[in-house]
């Protein structure tokens, strides 16, 4: 059976990269052209003799911030563990934007986050040793609220689909620690009904395992 972490921990990745990051801030500089600055002349002598330039002193330049930078502006305040079929979800006064969803597979918890704003975030079951959920940063490429697996012939209500061979988010009816999927990411069916709701197709999903990002941070994938 597996145990549930006392504390949350909020997924983030790179975008393009096979590393995690973990905490701080994602920054990039970018390149800046320095023009030589030439000594001044010397005076004319009988001989010419060779004229010596002096080095460009070296620029300071301020790191900019990436394009696609996804800063964390709110975290939802959990005031205890969260417990398998519990969730909690707060839209009020959040912008619309773009949609970014983070699993942790370590602290068993989703998160679904607006313009930069977490409104949702459940604790999930998730796939067992035989069949793992897969770590990455994955779009979603269907939705099917009356989904059913063509492999196993379970209902999967609220199907958003991460990858080809059958790997989504969905709500489910067995939220229970000691369940396990064939590699899905399983929610509160009615939890699952809201991030529907809000998710279109192409939105990002980013699994980890114990990777934390705190309010202020930046989810660099989004």
């Amino acid at each position: 059976m597996r145990r549930m972490m006392t504390t949350r921990a909020i997924a983030f990745a790179v975008l393009g990269g096979s590393a995690v990051l973990i905490g701080g801030l994602a920054l990039s500089g970018s390149p800046v052209k320095v023009r030589a600055v030439e000594a001044a002349r010397v005076a004319k002598a009988p001989v010419a003799t060779p004229v010596a330039k002096v080095p460009p002193k070296p620029v300071a330049v301020a790191a900019e911030e990436p394009v696609d930078a996804y800063v964390v502006k709110r975290v939802l305040n959990v005031p205890e563990p969260l417990r398998h079929g519990a969730y909690y979800w707060d839209t009020e006064g959040v912008p619309e934007g773009p949609i970014v969803i983070t699993v942790d597979l370590m602290a068993q918890t989703l998160s679904i986050f607006r313009s930069g704003y977490e409104i949702g975030t459940a604790a999930v079951i998730y796939g067992a040793d035989e069949k793992p959920t897969p770590l990455g940063v994955f779009k979603i490429t269907q939705k099917d609220a009356h989904h059913v697996s063509n492999l196993y012939g379970a209902p999967m209500p609220y199907m958003m689909r991460l990858t080809n061979d059958g790997v989504s988010i969905h709500g489910s009816a067995l939220m229970d620690g000691k369940y396990a999927t064939h590699g899905c990411v399983g929610v509160p069916t009615a939890f699952a009904k809201l991030i529907f709701e809000q998710v279109k197709l192409g939105d990002r999903v980013i699994v980890t395992s114990g990777e934390m990002l705190a309010r202020g941070g930046r989810i660099t994938a989004a």
